[in-house]
């Protein structure tokens, strides 16, 4: 009995050490295989490299358009890379938008490998490029992201002043995910990612959308409300069919066009 419990004590703190030690390939789950690009869907777009402050070479796709309301920035999830976020870029560009759709460092053809604080870096690169090498106003600039995207747009938002936000599917802090899907670890503890958006929401002064799938099991609904209700107005929050793999905007045309509603009636866009 005695040496049983010492084994189930020794196999949980190995457990605990290996969530501390490891989480971020826990966490970050990219692949390098580009399975498509957008021209392959008939959408024009050009093959752009954005440096970051600490030196690694991003991959990215801009769709242009002339003419265009503003430019939108998305940053994809924890998963995959840009090859998987075509449709995102279709629906933005639908909407008379010009897109940059960046890949995190770790990601597709990106060097390095992530981290939260890199993935932040990797946001500020995409702002300077739209901002500085094409020029575009920052109040011309939809910063946008879905999952944990979400969370990186949100800290773009929170270090800029962007034209709107619009996130989907996003959670109030990553542990709060991790405590969902490991409640028998005291993960909010031994996380070291933390991506905490619901602190720094409020700060965020730009017209806000928050979207989110009712059958989201991985970031349950109620994270998506606690979000929006910890940010000051002008803000939205729509309810879409779906869980975590097809709830949000392109779940369905009509979530989109509220979305393009609220950004010419709000955002002025």
């Amino acid at each position: 009995m005695f040496w049983g419990l010492v084994l189930l004590v020794s196999g949980y703190v190995v457990l605990c050490a290996g969530v501390f030690f490891y989480q971020r390939r826990l966490i970050y789950r990219p692949s390098r295989i580009v399975h498509a690009t957008p021209r392959d869907s008939g959408i024009a777009c050009e093959d752009v490299s954005l440096r970051t402050a600490d030196g690694e070479t991003l991959a990215a796709w801009h769709a242009p358009l002339v003419s265009a309301r503003g430019t939108v920035i998305f940053f994809h999830g924890n998963a995959g890379n840009i090859s998987h976020r075509i449709g995102e870029l279709a629906a933005w560009r639908s909407l008379g938008f010009s897109v940059l759709l960046p890949d995190y460092r770790g990601f597709g053809a990106s060097s390095g490998s992530p981290s939260e604080a890199g993935l932040y870096e990797d946001a500020e690169a995409a702002w300077r490029w739209v901002t500085t090498v094409r020029g575009v106003a920052p109040d011309r600039v939809v910063i946008a992201g879905r999952s944990l995207g979400g969370a990186v747009a949100i800290e773009s938002a929170f270090r800029h002043a962007p034209g709107a936000l619009v996130v989907e599917s996003t959670f109030t802090r990553l542990p709060d995910v991790a405590a969902g899907v490991y409640p028998f670890l005291p993960v909010r503890f031994l996380m070291r990612e933390r991506y905490a958006s619901v602190e720094k929401i409020g700060v965020v002064r730009c017209p806000k959308v928050f979207l989110h799938g009712v059958e989201d099991a991985l970031i349950p609904i109620s994270m998506g409300r606690a979000l929006y209700a910890a940010a000051a107005e002008p803000k939205t929050f729509i309810e879409t069919p779906g869980d975590h793999a097809d709830g949000g905007m392109l779940f369905d045309p009509r979530y989109v066009a509220e979305v393009d509603e609220f950004l010419r009636r709000v955002a002025g866009l």
